[in-house]
């Protein structure tokens, strides 16, 4: 097959990376399977570069040195690096990775990679590409995705993290080069909380708080080592921002954007975070970078491009104007993610849509944005040729999309979405017709035209199946179209104009694993081939294969071909089944009944012949197939295997990616080529032209689409030909059928969604199987399912096609015997009415004529059965029963022994009699083993301390002066103090128990904590005792309350009484075992008994009945007495209130018909009635006296045991008291126990940080001192160098000794002159050499000729050009050599730097672990002591919650007395010296008062002798006094009197004749008002008359608004008594405020003794 020709890969389709990625300035590529694709942007022309290995890992590119690297998907994989456009192999790094790397990237300043492996060896590696060497190494402690170089400084990596930024500086001294790394935190959303600066939580003079010294988190924790240095807080990560994206800026800065829409700048010499933009403080309602914004970032100049997420919608453009100010553009384009040019300017961006839409977008024209690359979004599923046109081929992805692709160029031509929410599954072309079928998830098939190759349309959509619909096949005449979904397959014929119609279906055993066909041009049948996996085979491989004929004539005029239902006849369609030895993954029908598959298990290929069978076999009968022939195949399987259309060539493809074509003839030789990704799945469909020259591959997870190309060799020439010409031949005889379905065909309308849905193409409903068991039942449907076929017709528009034929034969088959059917339901309800009458009949017959039940069943057959199938259902619920009950009686047990059996103590109540009030027990658990050792063992031990101490104190003690004796009491209730609870008094001492004042170290607080135990035990135990005893006592008392209550019960029956008696019982919470025992009284439901249980019980009755009437036995004895005595032999006395006197007989006559001896008879009746009436009242009173005292005494009986409770409720409260003391004793020292652990943890995270410290210390010492070394080495070697170039140029002139003077001037001129050259940053060796190379240009510019001077030799002149060189290359040297020694001195003063910091922390981590020290000492000297204070006791104010009495001291109650004493005298003395001073002040104060007066009384007479004398006189009076002659003044004064009487008369009689007028024109008034009055008069009395009548309806009324009224008036009193008290309150306050007013005045008076001086 070798000799045929080679497979050639023409083009390539999908997206199986993370990125598109620039390769030069026009082409973009990305990875796709085992294959890069390179695309130019401006022709659209692609290229594709096949991986050499299993697949294609990580891809990287560097635009400006065109090379792309990427690592292979296997294991230890190396890095290819590649050149472009060539394609060829630059170089191969072969890394320490194991499994894969995570990343890869290029520096665009020199010729380096770095990458980073995953795991398990995390590890960052810096190569030398050109040169084939790792620089430099960097563990890592998380796997890296993302990685980037600074564009203008190689040695600067970074990457991103999900709340920090990790930064990777490459450091170097000479030949020694080492990666540094550092983390940048991201700030927090909101300002976290100040933190304590100190690891201790104490005030400045040195005193712990409450709670003690704080440790640091990790010391909390209990970590240690390397797990506390790299512990981190939870709290301190949540709130911190998440960063998405980050660039470069020009000033080697990062901009990084976050998911809550954040964009910050980080500096990274000073290691700082700057936010540019805070979507928190936007002025909007909604921020104008929404989260999720800013995914991928990219900087040009002072220009920054954001992109988002799809779900964002748009893009922002951010021009940074300055370093803190920017402003926001949005609504560009709706984009994600871009991939920017790295050619220092920005000039071309590629956005990726939400489609997989590759753009293009230049800043520069920012209006023209344009599609330039479609990547496809779904997974393949399928693709193939179109059977009628070889220059077109079809794809469908899952996701419905289908596209239509030319195979010249690989174009999408056109694509199509099916619907929304379609899963496609398969696809098939067909020969006879331009249209596609497409099966999808739900069992649709979609025929898609394609007549119009740029406008594709679905034409028709049935349902087949319920499931997923795995093969499609098409015959290669076109005639039929075969669908399988599981174990269904169906035949549909392909020609448009029979509509698509479905013919039938035929059934497998098993799942159908593949689809195969076989037929030759002109001949009358088409030969099919199945894969099934059997009853219980897998759903991958299978070892049945079923062969069947479709016969042309018969299927296609449908003339007796199929049953009602749609099954074909297997006699028709001639069915052979076959298994094979070894399941089978693929298989496919050849020429002459062969058959060629894979076998998964053993790796082969293996061909199979089928027999023929001249007669009509047992469909039923299996044959047993043998390979003919079998070779070696893929190596990972499973394998699909395909002929070509001319059955010569065959084709497989396999899990490891590899296409293999072979000849049918010689299957041990084949083409192979590399086509899919074994790390992906490898290959899943491969498919042929009819040409057979070009072949179509899919991946396993559909992530790439490979088309091949056989170029066939000279040799394989006619081979080639011999199939082009089959495809011919075969186009030439379907052209007619072509030509008029295709025309029949696109004249076919639509298919509309939203149209009503036909019956035979409805989705499904209800039960998957239904339609297959009621084609197994038609005979068997009963009366009952006539209404659920009816309703059935309303849900047809969810129906397969098989569901909608089972339907409708179901409605023939009712139409056809619906008389038969009516004529059978009457028979049988007549015979059942018949037969129930015999059964009522023969239930009236005497025993010995009954017949049995069985005898009416007319089909005990049908009786049996039904019944054995009920007994079937009722032994598995009876079977799920018992397991149910098994595990609920297991989980019962679990619960019981571990809440019931394990306590000694049971928990109880004890509730009162006349109130709710309940008390509870402590239950109790029997203590363990080890609790017991461990007390005992402390018991010992202190047992041993006690007499140790005894003994010391024996040795120690020495005489004192006895002093007086203090009452026991007193020193009983300081004892108790200073024990801290009152447990001695509930019985439980201990003599073991330590003092507070003596627990300073771990063992006696962990002693202490055992024997607190131990007394709280001994405390509940003590209260049980109590509790039992009072639990007995109600006992008691219930029996005397039953045993009164029953003589009330008698009393009441004598004195003929109703009525109910308290009883009372113990509730459930007082018998707790009742928990566990179920009465009969609580089943509702009756007792199921087995046969032999109702046997047993039956028995038991049978006894007991006879046992009773023995007791009933006949006795004359008994029998005697109740005739003679009524039973007894004596009447009680209880019998006397039922005791009645005969009456005589003569009392039923007349009394006038009595006779004296009747009479006298009477008389002696009535004396005897009287007087048994008179002892009946008696008793009777006596009973009910009895009765109350009786119930008397069960009331108080039963209040004084509430009374008891009461007192035990008391108990129980002061034992909870008693109990949490202790248990505040516990807390308190655990608490204590827990902090010197975490002292004791912190100190060893100290120990072990001071350790690695030091040693970090010394290898950052050796360090320097080598790399001092090498500086100082190095320096002389610089040194020597200047020397030497300082020479060159001392020698100048005497080189040229031979050239006159002014030559020599002007060439030493020329000398020193250097040209102009761009100065670039020499951050790498790549850019140095570019510099050399632009300086070695200019000075050879410069040596030119021309530029000689005048006069001067050549000879000199070639000369001096030499010595030029060498003078431009030792200064070069010398400029590079100063480079290499700065950064030498940097790297040393780096590293002294580190040293010194080193020093510093060690002599920090000493003085920390010495205060730590101290501090442990002060803690544990610092005892934390409970104590007991009586209320009054305590003198500090009490706070809300927890009072603090950290600034309190506990001081003697002796010392306050006596203090209390002294403050009483001093007192005493004061208040007399005061009343002293009183008395004298108040002489002073009488004297000031005389003197006050007598000073107001001088004032008083100054002030009217003032005014006498500032006394004012009027002018008139002046004038009176002034003038003499007085008559002539009263002589004008009454002349000019009576001028003004003169004129006020005049004034009068004209206001008289005015008033006058007025009343004139008053009277006519009047008489108009009163003609209007004399009219309304006459209206009033009319009004009256409806006024009264209105009054009286309201009176009516008045009665229902008093209660309104009532209340406003109450309102009205109540703001009245409101103001009113408001008013008293301010008076109040008013006087309150005025007597403190008069006490203070008083005070004021009121002598102190102050000392003056002060």
């Amino acid at each position: 097959m070798d000799d045929l020709g080679t497979l050639e890969v023409r083009w390539v389709q999908g997206f199986t990376g993370q990125n598109v990625h620039f390769v030069d300035k026009k082409t973009v590529c990305y990875s796709s399977g085992n294959f890069v694709v390179f695309t130019d942007l401006d022709t659209s022309r692609r290229r594709t570069l096949q991986g050499p290995g299993c697949g294609i890992g990580v891809l990287a590119t560097n635009a400006p040195r065109r090379v792309l690297a990427f690592s292979e998907s296997r294991l230890e994989p190396s890095i290819l690096v590649y050149n472009y456009p060539s394609l060829t192999l630059r170089t191969q790094l072969k890394g320490t990775a194991k499994l894969e790397y995570s990343c890869l990237t290029f520096s665009t300043s020199g010729p380096y990679l770095a990458c980073c492996s995953s795991i398990p060896d995390l590890m960052l590696s810096l190569w030398n590409w050109e040169l084939e060497v790792i620089i430099c190494r960097k563990a890592l402690d998380a796997e890296v995705t993302d990685l980037t170089f600074n564009p203008l400084n190689w040695q600067e990596m970074c990457a991103v993290r999900v709340s920090c930024i990790m930064v990777w500086n490459v450091e170097k001294c000479e030949n020694l080069q080492m990666i540094k790394s550092s983390v940048i935190n991201l700030p927090m959303i909101e300002s976290p909380a100040k933190e304590s600066a100190a690891i201790f939580s104490q005030g400045s003079d040195g005193n712990f708080s409450y709670l003690g010294p704080r440790m640091s988190v990790s010391a909390i924790a209990g970590l240690v080592g390397e797990e506390a240095a790299a512990f981190v807080a939870k709290k301190e990560e949540v709130g911190r921002v998440h960063a998405s994206g980050l660039c470069w800026t020009a000033s080697s800065e990062l901009t990084v954007g976050c998911k809550e829409g954040h964009l910050l700048q980080v500096n990274l010499d000073a290691q700082s975070v700057s936010i540019l933009f805070d979507p928190t403080t936007a002025v909007e309602q909604e921020p104008l970078l929404p989260p999720g914004s800013l995914c991928s970032l990219t900087m040009n100049r002072d220009t920054l491009f954001a992109a988002g997420e799809v779900r964002t919608g748009w893009m922002a453009l951010l021009v940074f104007l300055r370093s803190s100010d920017c402003s926001v553009h949005p609504g560009l384009l709706p984009l994600t993610v871009f991939l920017p040019l790295q050619d220092g300017i920005l000039r071309c961006l590629l956005i990726k849509g939400a489609k997989r839409h590759i753009y293009r977008y230049r800043p520069l024209l920012p209006e023209k944005v344009a599609r330039v690359l479609d990547i496809p979004p779904g997974e393949f599923v399928a693709a193939m040729p179109l059977a009628t046109d070889n220059s077109f081929c079809v794809s469908v992805q899952d996701n419905g999309e289908l596209q239509l692709w030319s195979i010249d160029s690989g174009f999408c031509v056109r694509s199509l979405s099916l619907c929304v929410q379609v899963s496609a599954t398969s696809l098939a072309s067909c020969p006879s017709a331009l249209y596609v079928v497409v099966g999808t998830a739900t069992g649709y098939v979609f025929f898609v035209d394609l007549t119009q190759k740029l406008q594709p349309r679905v034409v028709h959509r049935p349902r087949l199946h319920q499931l997923a619909i795995k093969h499609l096949a098409f015959d290669q005449g076109g005639n039929f179209l075969l669908t399988c979904s599981d174990s269904h397959v169906f035949i549909l014929d392909a020609r448009p104009s029979k509509m698509f119609q479905i013919i039938g279906f035929t059934e497998e055993c098993g799942s159908v694993l593949g689809i195969s066909t076989h037929y030759i041009l002109n001949s009358s049948h088409v030969r099919v081939l199945l894969l099934s996996s059997g009853q219980e085979g897998s759903l991958k491989e299978g070892c049945q294969l079923m062969a069947f004929s479709l016969p042309l004539q018969e299927l296609t005029e449908g003339r007796g071909c199929a049953d009602p239902l749609g099954r074909l006849v297997d006699s028709l369609i001639q069915k052979q089944k076959f298994e094979v030895p070894q399941p089978l993954s693929s298989a496919v029908l050849g020429p002459n009944s062969s058959v060629f598959s894979y076998c998964s298990r053993s790796r082969t290929l293996q061909r199979f012949n089928l027999p023929e069978s001249p007669e009509p076999s047992n469909p039923n009968e299996v044959i047993q197939l043998i390979p003919e022939e079998e070779v070696d195949g893929h190596l990972l399987g499973p394998a699909f295997v395909l002929l070509s259309p001319h059955q010569c060539w065959l084709a497989s493809v396999g899990k490891d990616g590899e296409l293999r074509i072979r000849e049918t003839s010689s299957l041990e030789r084949y083409l192979q080529v590399q086509c899919h990704a074994c790390s992906l799945g490898g290959a899943r469909t491969v498919s042929f032209t009819t040409d057979s020259r070009s072949l179509l591959t899919t991946g396993s997870q559909g992530k790439s689409l490979v088309c091949l190309w056989l170029r066939l060799k000279p040799a394989g020439a006619g081979e080639g030909n011999m199939a082009t010409q089959y495809g011919q031949n075969l186009a030439a005889a379907l052209k007619p059928s072509l030509v008029a379905e295709n025309t029949i065909l696109s004249h076919m309308p639509a298919w509309d969604p939203k149209a009503p849905v036909p019956r035979s193409a409805v989705p499904p409903h209800g039960d998957k199987g239904s339609g297959r068991r009621c084609s197994l039942e038609l005979t068997e449907q009963v009366d009952e399912e006539e209404d659920h076929s009816d309703s059935s017709l309303a849900s047809t528009a969810e129906q397969t096609w098989l569901d909608c034929k089972v339907e409708e034969v179901l409605q023939e088959e009712k139409m056809k015997f619906s008389e038969e059917r009516k004529s059978l339901q009457k028979a049988i309800r007549e015979l059942r009415n018949t037969i129930q009458a015999m059964m009522r009949e023969n239930e009236l017959l005497p025993d010995i004529e009954k017949l049995e039940h069985l005898e009416f069943n007319l089909n005990e057959e049908e009786q049996m059965r039904l019944q054995a199938k009920g007994e079937e259902e009722v032994a598995r619920v009876r079977n799920e029963i018992e397991l149910e009950n098994l595990a609920k009686a297991y989980l019962r047990e679990v619960l019981k022994r571990d809440c019931w059996d394990s306590m000694q103590v049971k928990g109880q109540a004890i509730k009162a009699f006349h109130s709710d009030h309940k008390v509870m027990n402590y239950p109790m658990r029997e203590r363990t083993q080890k609790e017991l050792e461990d007390l005992q063992r402390v018991q010992r031990i202190r047992a041993i301390e006690q007499a140790d101490r005894s003994i010391q104190n024996s040795f120690l003690s020495k005489p004192v002066i006895e002093k007086e004796e203090e009452p026991e009491d007193k020193g009983e209730m300081e004892s108790l103090a200073l024990a801290g609870s009152l447990s001695s008094q509930f019985g439980a001492r201990n003599p073991y128990l330590y003092s507070q004042f003596e627990l300073y170290i771990r063992a006696q607080k962990i002693n202490q904590i055992i024997v607190l135990q131990d007394i709280i035990y001994q405390v509940k135990m003590d209260f049980n005792k109590q509790f039992a005893s009072v639990f007995k006592q109600k006992e008691q008392e219930i029996s005397r309350v039953k045993e009164r209550n029953k003589r009330i019960t008698e009393i009441m029956a004598e004195l003929d009484l109703k009525g109910e008696l308290w009883e009372p019982a113990l509730n459930d919470s007082e018998r707790p075992e009742r928990a566990l025992t179920v009465e009969d009284s609580e089943i509702k439901v009756p007792k199921y008994l087995s046969p032999e249980e109702r046997l047993k019980e039956e028995a038991l009755k049978k006894a007991e009945e006879q046992r009773r009437l023995a007791a009933k036995g006949d006795s004359l004895r008994e029998r005697a007495l109740d005739d003679m005595m009524g039973g007894v032999l004596e009447v009680k006395k209880e019998e006397i209130l039922k005791m009645e006197i005969p009456q005589p007989e003569f009392l039923s006559r007349p009394e006038v018909q009595w006779t004296e001896e009747e009479k006298k008879s009477f008389k002696v009746f009535e004396k005897k009635v009287k007087e048994l009436s008179e002892e009946q009242e008696k008793y009777r009173k006596a009973l009910e006296a009895e009765m109350k005292k009786l119930q008397t005494s069960v009331k108080d009986g039963t209040q004084g045991f509430d009374q008891v409770l009461v007192k035990l409720f008391e108990r129980k409260v002061k034992t909870e008291m008693v109990i949490y003391q202790e248990e505040l004793k516990i807390a308190n020292l655990v608490y204590s126990i827990l902090i010197e652990e975490e002292i004791l943890n912190r100190e060893a995270e100290l120990t072990n940080k001071l350790y690695k410290t030091r040693c970090m210390k010394n290898d950052l010492s050796e360090e320097v001192r080598q790399c001092k070394e090498k500086v100082d080495a190095f320096r002389e070697t610089y040194d020597n160098i200047i020397a030497e170039d300082k020479l060159l140029d001392k020698g100048f002139k005497k080189e040229f000794s031979d050239v006159p003077g002014p030559l020599v001037d002007q060439l030493y001129k020329l000398y020193k002159r250097r040209p102009w050259v761009q100065r670039m940053r020499m951050h790498s060796g790549y850019a140095a050499s570019e510099g050399l190379d632009h300086l070695k240009k200019a000075i050879e510019e410069l040596n030119a000729p021309e530029n000689m001077p005048e006069g001067l030799d050549p000879a000199v002149w070639e000369r001096f050009c030499q010595a030029r060189r060498t003078k431009v290359d030792s200064e070069q040297k010398v400029k590079q050599k100063a480079l290499t020694l700065a950064e030498m001195q940097a790297f040393h003063q780096r590293r002294t730097d580190e040293d010194e910091r080193a020093r510093l922390e060690v002599k920090n981590i000493m003085e920390e672990l010495r205060v730590l020290n101290e501090e442990k000492m002060r803690f544990r000297l610092n005892i934390m002591v409970q104590i007991l204070l009586k209320q009054g006791q305590v003198e500090v104010e009490k706070g809300d919650f927890i009072t603090d009495l950290s600034d309190s001291v506990l001081v003697h109650r002796k010392v306050v007395e006596d203090l209390n004493g002294t403050i009483k005298t001093l007192g005493e003395q004061k208040i007399a010296r005061m009343m002293e001073c009183k008395d004298y002040r108040k002489g002073i104060i009488q004297m000031e008062w005389e003197h006050h007066r007598l000073t107001m009384h001088k004032e008083d007479l100054q002030n009217k002798a003032r005014d006498i004398q500032k006394f004012q006189v009027s002018q008139e009076q002046q004038e009176y006094l002034s003038e003499a002659d007085h008559k002539t003044r009263k002589t004008k004064q009454l002349s000019t009197m009576e001028k003004n009487i003169t004129l006020h008369e005049k004034i009068h009689q004209k206001n008289v004749s005015k008033a006058k007028a007025e009343i004139q024109k008053l009277k006519q008034q009047a008489s108009q008002w009163a003609a209007k009055s004399h009219a309304l008069d006459s209206k009033l009395a009319v009004m009256n008359i409806a006024v009264a009548e209105i009054k009286n309806i309201s009176e009516a009324t008045a009665a229902e608004d008093t209660q309104e009224s009532s209340t406003d008036r109450r309102y009205q009193e109540i703001l009245q008594r409101k103001r009113l008290v408001m008013l008293s309150q301010a008076q109040s306050q008013e006087l309150s405020r005025l007597r403190a007013e008069v006490e203070r005045l008083r005070m004021k008076n009121f002598p102190a003794l102050v000392d003056p001086d002060k």
